[in-house]
């Protein structure tokens, strides 16, 4: 008997073991998209900055320093560099069409021909040429193709001299995005872009990316229609030119909103700063006065996906399996790219953003497809700053054929969203309400750079219907909110092969409209919690049954919404996300011993910290080491993390946001583990 028992508990042990193996062995996205270098010849560099592939499987390179080069079998192990021209003004995209290369230089839309068919550029021909008034932010993208053959090129705006925070518009075009023909003709598109440096055609239609920055809260992709303003008040210099398609004027808009140029008592401009206890105004409120307005078709939340969002490009049939037809969006400073969903409702497109891959060597800021179906990745930190250590590079992306286990797809409905996933869930999850979370917020229209996610209320889920195949989840949300960022977590659902968690359980939907149509009923959803004591004879869609009233207990449904054990508090990290949250419980400052790393790592990423800073290398922002030896006090760190004092760092080109969002106590934590950095031995 003795015996039986010790075997029982063996037996019982070695169950927990493995359940804890399968959560923690739940396959990432490395295990299913690997990234490869493609090895250029010594001395070369390629700080990317325009990919293309021709026809016959070669890559054309653009780089920011000026040269072209033509890549033949750029995917066998020795691939064959031949530069194909040089002495170019920082190339920042490439394109190919009939035979040319296409590329937007500083000033001017160029054509490369090789005209005696000796495989080097001999005839370089300005399409069109737009004016510079010589400022280095003035940066022009593109081209893009469109269908009809035509070109779509973006320029960024400048700065202001002394209001070196402000946007500004100082020659025609700049803050515009400009549609050119062959013949040289050019006609403005639309305006109020910032940085747009990423330019797409997604089904012949126009797309693009812009980064966080003055009036821009946070990234995102936007539908460019023609006649469109998308926010930035710049390029609305130029609405009084005969043929500008935008008429919204500079003071039509700041009689709406306040442009907060002030000055102090010695005639110098005053910098705007967030304020944190103002009632916020965000961009859609503007909408129903400007017609002009176009708003994000989804929102790229600061931090999270991204913080200087790059190109785009459609996944073509056939590649990168469950997806193909979606949209990915590279990342300059997190050298990543995401993944979106987008549909259309009402005639206007919005949709869903995931992580998809990160890891890359330097700043992603060109992807190109080659006709392998792998993806080429164009890379550059051009002094800006990356994630990744190198300052430059060429790498490209492969699928391993493998499945991963993702939500495909989020949908809007008339009462919640629906969640396609890549292979079907284990129902004992899917149908907890546990392991779903919605929460909803949107950004500040203001001139301040970025924005805190301001109005961020909880979404109730009231109710789960899985479909029979376990290929899709339908939720019944509470208090939708249209024009704001729903943010879904699935930190619970499961897969049933192995019982492995979402590789990425975090989507953020842009809720532009919400769908007319069937609404679900009460009576055909699940409304069983695990966190919620189910009531005796209760099944989990609230029937009565015989028995105990609660669904069978196994391994692999987890028992809370996070996936963990009953036991554990509350306040434990979430696992499986792709920043893993800390306790959202205000935790005290040790006065007596600084922190450690391991102690404020979970609040470094909720807060998205870990985006921009280490602790011991200059990434976008400081190192946190660095910013130790200004011999700030723990008060003075919490109130530049709430309100940043950018002129403080001017070798830094990308812009702190304000953070006011962050708890004072969270701040006091992390400001005081930074000066201890100070102190540690070297």
């Amino acid at each position: 008997m003795r015996n039986l028992h010790k075997l029982l508990l063996s037996t019982c042990l070695m169950s927990a073991f493995l359940s804890t193996a399968q959560a923690q062995e739940s396959p990432k996205e490395e295990d299913f998209f690997r990234i490869m270098r493609v090895p250029a010849p010594e001395g070369t560099l390629l700080e990317v900055g325009g990919l293309t592939v021709l026809p016959n499987g070669d890559l054309g390179i653009g780089t920011r320093r000026g040269d072209v080069y033509i890549v033949e079998n750029p995917t066998s192990r020795r691939p064959f560099f031949r530069k194909f021209a040089s002495g170019l003004h920082e190339i920042l995209g490439l394109a190919y069409k009939d035979g040319s290369l296409y590329c937007a230089q500083r000033g001017e839309l160029t054509k490369l021909v090789d005209s005696n068919k000796d495989g080097k550029a001999d005839l370089l021909k300005t399409v069109f040429s737009w004016p510079l008034s010589g400022h280095y932010h003035e940066y022009s993208f593109g081209p893009k193709i469109a269908p009809d053959g035509s070109f779509f090129v973006s320029g960024n705006v400048a700065f202001g001299d002394e209001e070196w925070w402000a946007g500004e518009s100082r020659v025609p075009w700049r803050g515009w995005v400009m549609h050119i023909t062959e013949d040289g003709k050019m006609e403005p598109w639309a305006t109020g872009v910032r940085s747009p440096c990423g330019l797409g055609m997604i089904d012949g239609e126009l797309f693009y990316s812009d980064n966080q920055g003055d009036w821009i809260g946070s990234g995102g992709v936007w539908h460019l229609k023609k006649g469109a303003w998308v926010g930035h008040p710049a390029g609305l210099r130029w609405s009084n030119m005969p043929n500008s398609p935008v008429k919204l004027t500079q003071q039509q808009l700041y009689a709406k909103i306040d442009p907060r140029k002030r000055r102090n008592e010695q005639g110098r401009a005053i910098k705007p700063e967030n304020v944190a206890d103002e009632t916020p105004i965000p961009l859609y409120t503007l909408k129903e006065q400007f017609p002009e307005l176009q708003l994000p078709a989804v929102w790229l939340p600061h931090g999270i996906f991204g913080i200087s969002n790059s190109e785009i490009v459609s996944i073509p049939e056939g590649s990168f399996g469950p997806f193909s037809g979606q949209i990915l969006v590279g990342d300059q400073g997190q050298s990543k790219i995401m993944r979106v969903y987008m549909e259309k409702v009402n005639g206007e497109f919005q949709g869903a953003a995931f992580d998809f891959r990160a890891g890359f060597q330097s700043g992603v800021l060109r992807m190109a497809w080659g006709n392998d179906g792998s993806l080429f990745v164009g890379e550059t930190n051009r002094g800006w700053g990356s994630a990744g250590e190198a300052t430059e590079g060429l790498q490209r992306l492969v699928w391993n054929e493998k499945m991963p286990f993702e939500m495909k797809a989020v949908r809007a409905m008339p009462d919640g969203f629906e969640i396609e996933f890549t292979s079907p869930v284990d129902r004992k999850s899917a149908e907890d309400l546990a392991s779903y979370s919605v929460s909803s917020f949107i950004y500040k229209y203001h001139p301040v750079y970025g924005s805190p996610p301001v109005n961020r209320e909880t979404n109730a889920i009231k109710g789960v219907k899985l479909s029979a195949d376990g290929l899709k989840a339908r939720i019944i949300v509470d208090n939708l909110r249209r024009y704001h960022i729903h943010e879904i977590r699935l930190d619970g659902v499961r897969s049933t092969d192995g019982s492995y968690s979402l590789v990425h359980p975090l989507a953020f939907y842009t809720l532009n409209n919400i769908p007319t149509g069937q609404k679900l009923a009460m009576s055909e959803v699940s409304t069983f919690s695990s966190e919620t004591p189910a009531p005796v004879g209760a099944t989990p869609s609230g029937r009565p049954e015989t028995g105990n009233g609660r669904p069978e207990t196994g391994t692999n449904r987890p028992e809370t919404g996070s996936g963990r054990p009953k036991t554990t508090p509350k306040t434990a990290p979430k696992t499986g996300a792709a920043t893993k949250p800390a306790s959202t419980k205000t935790e005290a400052v040790a006065s007596a011993k600084a922190p450690t790393y391991d102690e404020v790592k979970g609040l470094l990423a909720k807060h998205t910290c870990l985006a921009c800073h280490q602790a011991n290398k200059r990434q976008v922002g400081p190192a946190y080491s660095e910013v130790a030896k200004r011999g700030y006090t723990n008060e003075q760190i919490v109130e530049l993390i709430h309100n940043p004092k950018p002129q403080n760092w001017p070798d830094y080109a990308t812009e702190m946001p304000p953070m006011p969002q962050v708890p004072k106590a969270d701040a006091l934590k992390i400001a005081a583990w930074i000066n201890s950095l100070s102190t540690e031995k070297k």
